[in-house]
């Protein structure tokens, strides 16, 4: 099976908070996303090269609230308090062929969704919870267009992702089993984390 990393996700507390935030580590302009009706949030992007992307997505304080927990844990005290602090790096998403139905035990069911010309289907948790923590991918197939088909090239590139879990080596075994063994370091710790490198115009920068 062919996957590869689609995209990270960097949350905030506000949208303008988030784009902020990020402009000033990367220092080069984020371009517009669009809104999610279905988790009542909206996104900004950043091409990263090579079919992959970073999205900073917030709450949008102008939809309804949604009839289902907000995706990437967004509705989880415990995030909302990281987020008062600063922006996060909370997960990451994997691009696949075609989703297999036995997935949904790990990644969360998939649900077809839609932004403007843009359609996918994604695993989403029932509860909105982050895969292991965040560090297991969630899983995302592309129908047609793909959002960095349209998005600017700042010369922002991703040079490395770190993955920190409780249980390495089962996250190294169902990322190997997703043919994604070589897209990430797998390292054990006390609590799930990620951490990027970025190479940007300007130097090294490094979310977490």
């Amino acid at each position: 099976m062919t996957a590869a990393l689609d995209h990270l996700v960097v949350a905030a507390r506000t949208l303008p908070e988030g784009v902020a935030w990020l402009e000033g580590r990367l220092g080069v302009p984020l371009q517009p996303g669009g809104e999610h009706p279905l988790f009542g949030t909206h996104n900004a992007l950043l091409t990263l090269g090579g079919g992959a992307y970073l999205e900073v997505i917030a709450v949008n304080p102008d939809a309804p609230a949604p009839a289902r927990p907000r995706w990437f844990a967004l509705d989880t005290p415990d995030l909302r308090a990281r987020l008062a602090e600063r922006p996060r790096l909370i997960h990451w998403v994997a691009q696949v062929p075609q989703l297999q139905p036995e997935w949904a035990s790990l990644h969360g069911d998939p649900l077809a969704l839609a932004r403007g010309t843009l359609t996918w289907t994604l695993t989403v948790p029932p509860d909105g919870r982050l895969p292991l923590g965040g560090v297991l991918p969630s899983l995302i197939a592309w129908a047609g267009a793909h959002p960095t088909d349209r998005l600017p090239d700042a010369g922002v590139r991703l040079e490395a992702l770190t993955l920190t879990s409780p249980d390495a080596e089962a996250l190294r075994a169902h990322l190997g089993a997703l043919g994604l063994g070589a897209a990430a370091t797998i390292q054990a710790g006390r609590a799930p984390a990620l951490t990027a490198t970025l190479r940007t115009p300007a130097g090294t920068v490094t979310l977490d």
